[in-house]
Parts: structure tokens; sequence; C-alpha cells
């Protein structure tokens, strides 16, 4: 079962409408992103992109990776970081530098921008060491595995949290990630997924959270209620005591989750929290939505759940569970567009989906999982059609890109970032490895609405997935895979970067077009 939701588009600035203490409704300029980019509220406020159009490197200790950080040009210079093998507390040291605020015990994001972790080859597992994120933005965590993080105990790191998240956060889109510990709070473990302080626009997608007294938090207490607009969506919650999440404040989006054996209290909104609970599995669980352990109360909109063998406790004191039969007591408005799985088939779909490994599968809406960035089949003229129109190997109008200036994340040796703008099919640009970024400037606002990407003779098809950003906001204009002609909504811009994400060869573009129309 399909079930497209679409929000209202506003042209003008974003306005926020609190209603009172039984409903809410927001309004905000709605963000949409392709198959297999960020999605939720981490397309809000200007969306994020983490390292695009910046320099890729890869990191096989934690110490690497706090040298990738403190290398780059400024704190906000955007890094994409490929991660392989086992981070721990063994080949994590601090690193000093101007771009970077970093600490022995942990993997510390603090003060910096534009930054992509992504585990690749044989897979990135964090061993009881937490990712930190404090006073930063612009964050992606992707395809890695945090396991058995200590707050007590030996050793300790992050203070507990698998991934932690504080002092005025913004744009962070944790993805396909694996987190996990081996017990509750006796045995030296806290939150899987914290955030604190003026934490906001949030996405957990794809992920699991596993093994755990504490799935995670929004708000360290009840009067830190700064935190806000959270999606958590296609995630497996299972062997979890509590918080799945526990909202203190703000507002959250809860959609196509997986909840197996919640012991004591799932999705605890309370403290004036509102949560849009929408087509969730919850299975052989107690408690799975309400307020818990306070009595300042919290509100849900809840709609298409299942409840398979979920118990109830009876309402009295600080414990008021929303069942036997949850009703909703807000109202929540969704500001971005979202494919809503029907939530029968939602333990198959987390299942092919959620976690480190699994490929990075994500779902439609259609109960079919899927690999990111599809390339539509065409399939070609019919037998009755003998002469098709042929597709014109590079649109029409002025090349734009002849006269620009041109940039990247590196190149390869014998090729040169100019290359790509010289009209000249014999010569190329190829990046330093199997991904980069090239891109077309110019001195002033230039409309573009389509480019070209032409491979160099000899290495055709060896481009794989791609992204199309505008570099002067870091909004991905589209997505996809393959070079050729790529269109996308007419935009005015400084630098338009070509970002290669995937290749099955050496990548060698010969010219990068641009066209206003």
């Amino acid at each position: 079962m399909r079930r497209a939701v679409a929000l209202r588009l506003y042209a003008g600035l974003a306005t926020m409408a609190l209603a009172t203490a039984t409903g809410v409704v927001l309004t905000m300029p709605a963000a949409s992103a392709a198959p297999g980019g960020p999605t939720g509220y981490a397309t809000q406020n200007g969306g994020t992109t983490g390292g695009a159009g910046g320099q890729t490197v890869r990191a096989t200790t934690g110490t690497a990776i706090h040298q990738a950080l403190c290398g780059r040009a400024s704190s906000s210079t955007p890094i994409t970081i490929q991660v392989e093998g086992t981070i721990n507390h063994g080949n994590t040291s601090k690193v000093s530098g101007d771009s970077c605020n970093t600490d022995d015990d942990r993997i510390e994001l603090k003060q910096i921008s534009n930054v992509t972790i992504v585990g690749v080859g044989s897979g990135a597992v964090f061993d009881q060491l937490g990712i930190h994120i404090r006073e930063a933005s612009n964050i992606i965590i992707q395809n890695v595995t945090v396991k058995n993080v200590k707050k007590s105990g030996s050793p300790t790191s992050n203070g507990g949290d698998a991934i932690g998240m504080e002092s005025g956060v913004r744009n962070v889109w944790v993805d396909h990630v694996t987190l996990e510990a081996s017990g509750g709070e006796s045995e030296g473990f806290d939150g899987l997924f914290d955030m604190k302080d003026d934490t906001r626009y949030v996405t957990l997608s794809y992920s699991v959270l596993r093994n755990s007294g504490r799935g995670g938090l929004v708000g360290s207490s009840e009067s830190d209620r700064s935190n806000g607009f959270i999606t958590y969506h296609h995630n497996l919650y299972e062997n979890i005591d509590s918080r799945t999440p526990l909202l203190r404040g703000g507002i959250a989006h809860i959609y196509n989750n997986h909840y197996v054996g919640i012991s004591k209290s799932g999705i605890n909104s309370r403290a004036g929290a509102r949560a849009k609970v929408d087509n969730n599995y919850f299975e052989d669980s107690k408690d799975v939505l309400g307020t818990f352990y306070t009595d300042e109360a919290g509100y849900w909109q809840v709609g298409g759940n299942i409840f398979d063998n979920v118990t109830w406790s009876s309402r009295s004191g600080d414990n008021n569970p929303a069942g036997p039969n949850p009703q909703s007591n807000t109202t929540v408005g969704i500001p971005y567009s979202y494919d809503l799985d029907g939530a029968d088939c939602v333990p198959g779909v987390v299942s092919q989906t959620a976690g480190a490994g699994k490929g990075l599968k994500v779902s439609d809406g259609s109960c079919s999982p899927q690999t990111p960035d599809p390339t539509p089949t065409d399939p070609g003229p019919t037998p009755t059609d003998p002469t098709p129109t042929p597709t014109p190997s590079q649109p029409g109008g002025t090349n734009l890109s002849i006269g620009a200036g041109s940039d990247g994340s590196g190149k390869a040796s014998g090729t040169s970032y100019g290359n790509v703008r010289d009209g000249d099919m014999s010569t190329y640009w190829s990046p330093t490895g199997s991904t980069g970024s090239i891109s077309i400037k110019w001195g002033s606002a230039t409309t573009v609405s389509k480019i070209n990407i032409r491979e160099a003779a000899g290495s055709e098809g060896n481009i794989g997935s791609w992204r199309v950003v505008d570099h002067d906001t870091g909004a991905v204009l589209t997505s996809g895979s393959g070079a050729g002609v790529i269109t996308f909504p007419q935009t005015s811009l400084r630098k338009i970067t070509f970002e290669i994400t995937g290749s099955s060869g050496t990548p060698r573009v010969a010219e990068f077009e641009t066209y206003a129309g």
C-alpha cells in the first residue's frame, strides 16, 4: 500500500504557528529529497548536504578522522571522510588545528560544519567509541556501526551515548547506521541517539537501535525544551527498555518504524512535546506510546499504526499510556513531502533496508525496497516506430561554461579543472580517486537549468551515481546515475558542482557544459 503525503508549498518566508496546548500547525517551505538523499526535517532550514562539493579522504583510524577534520582550510570547508575498519580507543587520539576541536575518547565533531562520515569497503565499526556532535551544523553520518559505548566502567566515551548531539546543533542526517549496546545503565551504557541543548532539524532513517536500556532522548531535562524538528523513519528498535524516543518539548515525526521487544515504555512524549506517529508496527512490546515518569504531559497525533501483541498498563500518577486504543490529542503539520509505506509491510521493508551494510536501500512508499537513485529504464522505441527521433548529444543554446572558471575536490595527475570548459573532447579532468567533484563558477549570478556531462573517449559509462549541487547554498538540485544531459529547476547561482559519488571505473569528464534552458 502506498500513501503519498504532500504538504503545501509556500514561496514566502517560513512561518510557524503554535496553537493551544492541544494542537500545533507548522507551515514552512517544503523541500524534497531524491531517492537515497536526505529526508524529513534534515531537508529543512536550508537542507543537509554534509561534505558535498569538498574533498573526499579515506580513514582507517579515529586519529585519521581527526586529522582530516584538522587538515581543512577552515572549520566549514566541506569534506567527506570515508571510513573503513575498526575505530577504537587504541587508534583514536586528539589532533589540534585551527579547523577542528577534537578529543581522545570520542570522535569529536565540535564547532565545525559541512562534514560527511560514511562507512565504505568492508565496513566501519566504532567499537566502544562514540560520535559527539557539538556546536556543529550540516553533518551526515551514514553506513557505520557504533557499539558498546560506555559512560561508566572502562573504557568510557562520549558520556555513554553512541551518537550524541548538544549545544546549538543544526541539520544532521544519520542514515543506515547500526547503534547497539549490551545492556542498560547498570552495565555502564546510556543512550544510543541523544539530542540536547538546542538541537534541531535532525533525521534518523533506515537505522537499527538495539540491545540497550535507552534508545534515545530529545531534551536532557523537563526544562530543556529548545530541541525539536526531528524525524525518525524506517528504523528498527529492538530489545530496548525505553526511550524510543523520549521527547521533551519540540516536534517529532515518527513513521514506518518497527518496534520489537520494548519492555518498559516506548515513545514517551512529555513536557509539551508533540509527535506525529504514522504507520508504525509495534510488536511484542509494552506501553509503546504515552507520557511516562512525569506529570508534565506531551501530545501525539496517531494514524495507521499496527499494535501486534502490545500490552498496556493502567493509568495512574505519572504513568499515562496512550493505549489500549490510542487516540490523537493534537494535530501536527509536516512541512515536507514523504512516501508512507503501509504499516503491514513495515517489518519486511525495515528488515531489508535498516542498518549498516544493507546497500543503502530505501523505500519509495510502495513496500518494495530499492537501491538509491535508481536510473529510469528507457524501453526504447516500439517496433511500430521505425524512425525514432535521436536524442541530441548536447542541448541547444550557449554553453555558459566557456569563459567561466572551474575548480574541484582534487585532480588526477595530468588532468586539469580547466579541461572541462575548453570545448575540447580530447582533454579531460579526473578526480584523485573513484569519486570527487568538479565545479563551474562565474563572477556574478548566472541562471542555469541544464548541464551536459560528457565523458572522454574510452571512459564512457564509468560515471555512476552523482549529485548536482548549488554550491552557493549547498542545496542538491538533482541526483541520479550516468553521464549525459541533466535538467533541474531553473536556478540563479555563482557556482555549480557536479559531485560523483560512485563509479565503475576512473571517471573522466571531458566537458562540463552549462545552459540557461
